[in-house]
């Protein structure tokens, strides 16, 4: 879920609590068919009436000639939103029992005429007004710009497996202070209910899909809970499906006045109940401040007025500091949210920010950090998009230490200095599901590193995400589509989509639903060439990648845990201990912190000679900006194995070739504060 990009127009009849709903959504059995198929991609039975497909020609299966399997990756999508924020935001159901006209209908208090929809028109402008009606006529929706309305009726996503993609991930979602601001609702705003509620209707929509097909297992809509099993889906040519989550408040971690309301058994409890929903991929945080990391702002008056939402939900205001690298968070702005401001208790006010404090002063909390080795031990892949840049670099940091790979970025939400780290890392990539002309020119921007690194790409469509979507180019726009056109793979033909009485075509209507999403890729090839789509066709086999070698990867040991350790000294205390041995007690809440000046070593005794490969230095404020690491057989010769002069303290992490070694030596060479050397854990690893 992101930001719609739009501005809106004030409608006198908006009350204070709708205006501040916008800015926190927006920085947020089947009937026998006539004639039964023949081929296995072609249900025995399907509603009737229902939607068109309109493709024609076998789904292409196997694997490449180099044993990969191929399809397009939508790494980001919310089908079951329409349950979420209370339940009546997102109008229409992804399939009914009853049929398509039960399932894509407008909500009950949008009718006669759209005058009481007021997220629709805080979102998409004007007055609202809209025809309520859906199927069969499907006047005004499903649109491009219209973030009230399911885009992900279970054809339309049938349609989009059929042009070419096979994994979608569906992101459960929910946001707790939305529900509670929202004027029509039919449930409670508990986040965690929600989660679970949109689980259990993924796998329903599996079951509904089976039916068509002959019974379980039979559908070519598949959720998969391993990378092999999804493998296995997509050489079937069916279409993978991935659960994820995306809240602010998982497992009720949230912050209030910076008090943390869970601790360490509350992830672990929460971690294990979504593994066992099927969950593979999280975010830890998204919009707000939490118990387990900062968030990366949203602009301008909507960041604004965001803000207010932040203080209402956690107590406290953002707050920023000049930023460290050249990654950064998006700037606040100081642009004013009147209305929004006026929700705030009195005396209350949103506070000014400097130009060049450009970072949230948040980032990875113990509790965030815990929840992130919590996932890395399941084998689970962490989400990056909305975590702070301080967030995010630890982050990093954590995974460079474990060479853990499980890191994914699903629509265009980190800051782009971070893609070569990811790339690094073995983790997946995916660009928002922008027009044509934007998506072509960003995937340029990164196709070097994709070379480099032999990696396919992704969108995230977010659709049901409140967004906002591709506007249609128009009929006469140069290198527009033509229909009907060929699948990416050359062996389906796709036609404009029809359900009911409309049809849809991608020039004139955007990706106005899923369906559209096989038209939008065409668009993309004809502006930006074969390259991008091949990149794309490509995503398939490299998110399998980096999910198996998620589930694949071991803790190895540390040869530092419990070794003999000495330093040239140890700053005193009269209250606790800042001896060597701190610096290997696998307690992350202790300490080796030495004397105020720069020539100061740590060593280590391995106890034994070993194949020494990394080194991990976990260091407090007080770091040093120049260092070494020196290694020894003996304790008297010493041979530099890494060294650097630009430290800047956290995770760092030493990697040289394999050294035999069984004495370990930091040498301090330049503190980086007035401060000595402390370092809260030391690691060795040998391979």
């Amino acid at each position: 879920m992101t930001t719609a990009g739009r501005p809106y127009r004030r409608c006198k009849n908006i009350t204070l609590a709708s205006l501040l709903l916008l800015v926190l959504t927006m920085a947020l059995g089947p009937t026998p068919s006539s004639a039964a198929g023949t081929d296995w991609w072609v249900p025995t039975a399907r509603p009737a009436p229902d939607s068109g497909i309109n493709v024609t020609g076998e789904p292409f299966t196997g694997t490449s000639a180099a044993g990969e399997v191929r399809g397009f990756v939508d790494a980001h999508d919310h089908i079951f939103s329409n349950e979420a924020f209370g339940g009546r935001l997102i109008c229409g159901k992804p399939f009914s029992e009853q049929g398509v006209a039960d399932a894509l209908k407008d909500c009950p208090e949008h009718y006669p005429d759209g005058s009481l929809a007021i997220f629709d028109f805080i979102t998409n402008g004007g007055d609202g007004k809209h025809d309520p009606v859906g199927w069969p006529t499907f006047k005004d929706w499903p649109a491009h710009d219209s973030m009230t309305h399911q885009q992900n009726y279970y054809a339309w996503v049938e349609r989009a497996w059929r042009g070419g993609q096979r994994v979608l991930v569906n992101n459960l979602v929910t946001n707790g202070v939305i529900c509670s601001v929202y004027f029509f609702k039919d449930r409670g705003c508990d986040e965690m209910t929600s989660i679970r509620l949109q689980a259990k209707l993924t796998y329903d929509m599996q079951s509904f899909v089976d039916k068509m097909y002959g019974g379980p297992g039979k559908g070519w809509f598949r959720i998969v809970t391993d990378s092999s099993q999804a493998r296995k889906v997509i050489e079937q040519g069916k279409l993978a499906v991935v659960l994820g989550v995306e809240t602010s408040e998982p497992f009720g971690c949230k912050q209030i006045l910076d008090i943390a309301q869970c601790g360490k058994a509350d992830i672990d409890k929460g971690l294990d109940e979504l593994y066992a929903l099927g969950v593979r991929s999280m975010f830890l945080c998204h919009k707000f401040d939490n118990a387990l990391c900062g968030v990366r702002f949203d602009s301008g008056t909507l960041g604004t007025a965001i803000n207010v939402g932040q203080f209402l939900s956690t107590g406290t205001f953002w707050k920023t500091e000049k930023c460290t690298g050249p990654q950064h968070d998006n700037p606040i702005g100081n642009a004013p949210a009147a209305q929004a401001e006026k929700k705030l208790p009195a005396g209350a006010e949103v506070p000014s920010y400097s130009a060049d404090a450009q970072c949230n002063v948040r980032g990875l909390t113990e509790l965030g950090e815990y929840a992130t080795r919590g996932m890395m031990r399941r084998g689970m892949m962490l989400e990056i998009d909305h975590m702070s840049v301080k967030a995010v670099g630890r982050v990093l940091d954590i995974f460079e230490s474990e060479s853990y790979p499980g890191v994914l970025s699903s629509h265009s939400w980190m800051d782009m200095d971070w893609t070569e780290r990811v790339y690094g890392l073995g983790g997946f990539i995916a660009q928002y599901m922008h027009g044509s002309e934007g998506f072509v020119a960003e995937a340029k921007r990164t196709e070097a590193l994709r070379d480099k690194y032999g990696v396919g790409y992704g969108y995230g469509t977010d659709m049901n995400g409140v967004g906002g979507w591709p506007a249609p180019r128009g009929a006469d726009a140069p290198d527009r589509v033509t229909y009907p056109f060929r699948s990416v793979d050359g062996g389906s033909v796709i036609d404009r989509q029809t359900t009911g009485q409309r049809t849809w075509d991608l020039n004139t209507d955007g990706a106005a639903h899923y369906g559209l999403v096989p038209d939008w890729i065409e668009d993309i090839r004809r502006v930006g060439g074969q390259d991008v789509v091949d990149d794309l066709f490509r995503g398939a086999e490299s998110y399998l990648g980096t999910w198996a070698a998620s589930e694949k990867h071991e803790a190895g040991t540390d040869l530092a845990s419990g070794a003999a350790t000495s330093a040239s000294s140890s700053e005193w205390s009269l209250f606790t201990s800042y001896a060597p041995h701190r610096a290997v007690d696998g307690d992350r809440a202790t300490r080796w912190a030495s004397d105020w000046s720069d020539d100061q070593w740590y060593e280590l005794d391995l106890g034994s000679t070993r194949p020494v490969t990394r080194v991990t230095l976990d260091w407090e404020r007080a770091y040093a900006k120049s260092y070494r690491i020196e290694l020894s057989t003996d304790g008297v010769d010493w041979r530099t194995a890494w060294s650097t002069t630009a430290g800047d303290g956290g995770l760092d992490t030493a990697r040289f070739a394999a050294t035999p070694a069984r004495y370990v030596r930091v040498q301090g060479l330049q503190r980086g504060t007035g401060w000595g050397y402390s370092l809260y854990e030391v690691g060795v690893h040998s391979g």
